[in-house]
């Protein structure tokens, strides 16, 4: 199955032409058979992540929002910030894991990650840090795999259908 994923670079220094981290993504949404139906870049800032944030989600034809960008801890990294505002669910075992991962990776430098994930309005949103590495990393080793209807025991796919129910 494939999965429509919209994908944002929060940058105050990237473009297109230079976007590493988002060119890897798409890259690995593409090798998965998934379907990159948006690519944007926006400035560090909360307003205008939000802004995009709810309009992605709003739309019937994205399943999963991913931004790198912005989860460090300097004064403009903001991405977590942002998704607390459209958040109706955290998947704290989303960061707990990419954590993990980048522990065997980067050392204890990952305790500076504050990469996350929410729902909202039925999607999923993953905020990924700005770093090629640190977006290989998740997608690697956690959303390729979530990401794979295949993937068992369970998988984030599967529960597509049942992610409005109240």
């Amino acid at each position: 199955m494939s999965v429509n994923i919209a994908l944002l670079t929060v940058t105050d220094t990237r473009t297109f032409d230079n976007d590493k981290s988002g060119d890897i993504l798409e890259k690995k949404i593409k090798e998965a058979s998934h379907n990159l139906i948006d690519r944007k870049i926006c400035k560090d800032n909360k307003d205008d992540i939000i802004f995009i944030l709810k309009e992605w989600i709003s739309k019937k034809d994205i399943d999963v929002v991913i931004t790198t960008g912005g989860t460090g801890l300097t004064g403009r990294d903001i991405t977590p910030e942002a998704l607390d505002e459209v958040a109706e669910k955290h998947i704290p075992g989303f960061g707990e894991i990419f954590r993990n991962l980048s522990l065997k990776t980067v050392g204890t430098s990952a305790i500076q990650s504050r990469a996350c994930a929410v729902l909202s309005n039925g999607k999923y949103i993953f905020a990924l840090p700005g770093s090629s590495g640190g977006v290989t990393d998740a997608w690697d080793g956690i959303l390729k795999h979530q990401l794979d209807i295949n993937h068992k025991p369970c998988n984030f796919v599967e529960l597509f259908p049942r992610l409005k129910e109240k």
